[in-house]
């Protein structure tokens, strides 16, 4: 008996479409994302995966040799899309895991330029989002132990005749979907976030977001915990330089930080400064360490993280390709003439040398254009 291939329908027969109107949405995050390591800090491309586990929480992130796992710049069209889903809602509008947008509303809204180019980084981000294999425990219901999700289950880009590009539409995941219009797991931040260049101060303004918020006291971390926490490839020794490096330079929005020893721990506190553009909403924590342990600072086991040689041990890599990457110009593309109907709707290892490497799409070089 020959063996025939399961044919799905497309999510997005199944969902009604929530088309973006514009881009004036304030900047929000997702808390879960915020503190945990769900993604590359690295520019040049991840194929190692990241296995974290701490407070009973389990976090492990896969990627596939072609594309690399989702980045930290990657993640600014998750950010996009959970601030326009926010915004919609606080306006009482219907939305949807099925957005239908144009690149410039996203592109000009995380401060890209929008350039044929900056088209084509950005699908370089898609493939990646939707390549990138999550499994986690965070917010696992009473009877389901593992969620496992790609960032994006499916995209497509329509276009004219020509080739010009005028919509894209992508389907996100539930998981993700969910953790937005819950109100208590999204957060506001600072639109000069997107102006960060390093993938450790991107990562490292996130957990100031999340843990500090407006505290007076800020919030205490040992550096070797914040390495755990990063995901991070570099030794505790190279993270721990730049960690300094950045608190040298005091380049996070709203906050600043400040190097303490406590014997022989070195330790960082965030502390809440004068907000660089617009404020922040909320407060977010009512103690000022992060897992405290006796001597009051942030610290975790040291089986929290185990990060691996570039394998993926969740399975073979051609079952992670056919289920999860749907990124060829086959299902990617379209002609938006036929799809006019619908719009009758209304609308690896890393140091400071790779760390400033552009090797992978969707990013840029320090200081460059964006």
């Amino acid at each position: 008996m020959s063996s025939r291939r399961l044919i799905t329908a497309s999510e997005r027969s199944k969902l009604d479409p929530f088309i973006v109107a514009t881009g004036d949405a304030s900047p929000r995050d997702q808390r879960d994302l915020m503190e945990r390591p769900f993604f590359s800090l690295a520019k040049s491309r991840r194929t190692a995966p990241i296995h974290y586990e701490a407070a009973g929480v389990r976090v492990e992130v896969y990627a596939v040799p072609e594309h690399g796992m989702a980045t930290i710049w990657d993640a600014d069209v998750l950010i996009w899309a959970a601030s326009q889903i926010v915004e919609a809602e606080n306006l009482g509008f219907k939305t949807s895991r099925f957005l239908r947008f144009t690149p410039y509303q996203l592109l000009t809204a995380i401060g890209r330029q929008t350039g044929a180019r900056d088209y084509k980084l950005l699908k370089g981000a898609l493939a990646r989002l939707q390549s990138t294999v999550i499994r986690t425990t965070i917010r696992n219901g009473e009877h389901w132990r593992r969620h496992q999700f790609s960032w994006i289950n499916e995209w497509e880009e329509c276009t004219t005749r020509d080739g010009h590009v005028e919509g894209m539409e992508f389907v996100l995941p539930d998981w993700f979907y969910r953790g937005v219009i819950d109100r208590s797991l999204v957060l506001a931040i600072d639109p000069a976030y997107f102006r960060l260049t390093g993938g450790i101060e991107r990562w490292l303004y996130r957990v100031a977001r999340k843990h500090a918020g407006r505290q007076p006291k800020g919030w205490l971390f040992e550096i070797a915990h914040l390495h755990e926490k990063s995901g991070s490839l570099v030794r505790v020794s190279d993270f721990a330089l730049q960690i300094r490096r950045i608190a040298a330079r005091q380049p996070l929005p709203g906050y600043r930080l400040r190097i303490e020893w406590q014997g022989r721990r070195e330790l960082l506190r965030i502390l809440p400064a004068h907000l660089s553009t617009i404020p922040v909403d909320g407060a977010v924590e009512t103690l000022g360490t992060s897992h405290a342990n006796g001597i009051g600072i942030s610290h975790a086991a040291l089986s929290g993280l185990r990060t691996h040689e570039p394998q993926l041990t969740l399975w073979p890599e051609t079952a992670i390709q056919g289920l999860n990457l749907e990124s060829n110009s086959e299902s990617n593309s379209c002609s938006w003439r036929a799809r006019s109907a619908d719009n009758q709707v209304p609308p690896s290892q890393t140091s400071d040398r790779s760390a400033q490497q552009s090797s992978l799409p969707f990013d840029r070089k320090p200081g460059g254009k964006r």
